[in-house]
């Protein structure tokens, strides 16, 4: 799982460095053609990683019920976001990962309850595959956030 939480690691310090890089409104504005925002794409990576991992393992999440339920599969921006939020979102980015890389090496992830994931078909039977999965999901919305970034910019 090195590769796998290296990988993460990567992506969620690639989404950093585009947060530090945007403005407010530019993390906010969702363009012609677009359901969603860049800062509701990284917000949505955090949430969903999360749920995969502690809530499908019968632990508590690191977040609080109110970002879950903002940020979850099957929601989309409602209203712009503050830059406390912002802030708040990209110190997660970093400290939720490690609390789950450390959470994983100490073997806290004993139970899993299996779950088929609509993007793929894929049934997620155990927490490697859940972190696995993660990170193709933390690469299909960098994907996004890239067209997104490109929308905003023309």
């Amino acid at each position: 799982m090195d590769f796998t939480f290296k990988v993460l690691e990567n992506t969620r310090g690639i989404l950093k460095k585009i947060i530090e890089n945007n403005t407010l409104e530019n993390l906010n504005k969702i363009p012609k053609g677009f359901n969603n925002n860049i800062i509701w794409n990284i917000a949505h990576v955090l949430v969903s990683e999360q749920l995969l991992a502690y809530k499908l393992s019968g632990l508590d999440s690191t977040l609080s019920d109110d970002m879950i339920n903002t940020y979850r599969k099957d929601t989309k921006p409602n209203g712009n976001v503050s830059q406390a939020e912002v802030d708040e979102i990209k110190d997660l980015l970093l400290s939720t990962l490690e609390k789950t890389k450390e959470d994983y090496y100490d073997d806290v992830f004993e139970n899993y309850n299996a779950y088929t994931v609509s993007t793929t078909g894929n049934t997620l039977t155990n927490i490697d595959e859940a972190l696995q999965f993660v990170a193709i999901h933390e690469g299909l919305h960098y994907g996004y956030i890239l067209a997104l970034l490109k929308a905003i910019k023309n």
